[in-house]
């Protein structure tokens, strides 16, 4: 934003807790190569793009009437794809995970309430904690990033929070959490009644796609764990984001979503996309190959990439990553700077960008 659209802003009214915030986004450049923002860059099979376009266009005929306010079949798909017992009513959706989180907010969030999150972390949580005037709490990590089922559970009840968001494969460092770490922070919020949120966008790419908050969420009513098909699916573009929990975690949602909020064309994407589950995820298989293609070749180039469980890679280190970043845009290739001391980011793409990517990357540590 610029300092006169600042200035013209700071006129207005604002909320203060929003006044000197900047809206998230990373840099929206048209180049070759795009391995900035985590997508899953392989296109979607034709017959894919052909289920959905039917089934939109057959959605098209009721546009002049509202959506399933309950988005019954979607729910009822969502489960099925889960699987470990649950049912439509352990589901719930948004538009996009980041809808989600901001629902769990609105619901046990707000003024006098706090979110606790460890940081590096998804840089939307303080956003979204600001949005719903939630005060956000910066917990710790190790130097390493790591987070210890001990030292998130200290925290915890040290903080006293309302909320706490997991992010597990975490970004930006791709890094998974174990299970204890989740276990560990629930029973130390047990006497505040904690919501513990494990954000598992990146689930499907992880290393060990069973070792899940999925299978905590039996007995554990104040746990819940958020999906999205932008990832895996290949479904940015769609916007649907999940959530499986107790049924009383979605019947406290219902309180404050808005009327209708899954459009039919949404829900008609969505729906037709689970029907080729097999096939969408075949892709997985193929970005977890390039990503530790990614690591093992960074690690022979003298740099450090993170052991990662998402579909992106961290490595470093720089003295100036912006150069890196620099250098590989003037290429066509952009990835994320996003203020990790030494650190950049990239996605696991195609083969050829992958390739693409790595070979700037060599001619560039050769030059320094």
């Amino acid at each position: 934003m610029s300092q006169d659209a600042m200035q013209r802003l700071n006129q207005l009214p604002l909320r203060d807790n929003l006044r000197g915030l900047s809206p998230y986004g990373a840099p929206q450049i048209d180049v070759p190569v795009q391995l900035n923002v985590n997508e899953n860059t392989h296109p979607l099979p034709q017959d894919v793009i052909d289920e959905i376009a039917a089934s939109v266009r057959e959605a098209a005929h009721s546009l002049n009437r509202y959506p399933d306010r309950e988005f019954t079949a979607l729910r009822t798909a969502l489960a099925e794809y889960l699987g470990r017992g649950l049912t439509p009513e352990n589901v719930w959706a948004a538009n996009g995970s980041n809808e989600v989180l901001q629902q769990i907010l609105q619901a046990f969030g707000g003024p006098g309430r706090t979110l606790l999150s460890f940081p590096p972390t998804y840089s939307m949580y303080p956003l979204l904690a600001s949005g719903t005037d939630t005060t956000y709490i910066a917990g710790h990590r190790a130097e390493d990033y790591s987070l210890s089922a001990e030292s998130a559970a200290e925290q915890v009840r040290t903080h006293k929070p309302n909320i706490v968001f997991l992010c597990s494969p975490n970004n930006p460092t791709g890094t998974g959490l174990e299970l204890d770490v989740v276990r560990a922070v629930y029973e130390a919020g047990e006497e505040f009644q904690t919501i513990v949120v494990v954000d598992e966008a990146y689930a499907e790419f992880a290393h060990d796609p069973d070792s899940t908050a999925l299978t905590l969420l039996e007995g554990r009513q104040r746990l819940i764990v958020s999906r999205t098909m932008s990832k895996a699916f290949g479904l940015a573009g769609a916007r649907l984001g999940y959530l499986a929990a107790a049924p009383e975690i979605s019947d406290a949602l219902r309180l404050v979503r808005l009327p209708y909020h899954l459009s039919a064309v949404t829900q008609a994407t969505a729906l037709a996309a689970l029907k080729h589950t097999d096939a969408l995820l075949a892709n997985v298989e193929a970005i977890k190959e390039q990503r530790d293609r990614i690591v093992t070749e960074l690690r022979g180039m003298g740099l450090t990439p993170t052991v990662s469980d998402s579909n992106f890679v961290t490595f470093g280190d720089f003295e100036d990553p912006n150069a890196v970043f620099e250098y590989l845009l003037e290429g066509g290739v952009i990835i994320r700077n996003n203020g990790l001391p030494g650190k950049l980011r990239v996605t696991a793409g195609t083969e050829e960008e992958t390739t693409t990517f790595l070979t700037l990357m060599r001619q560039y540590m050769e030059r320094a």
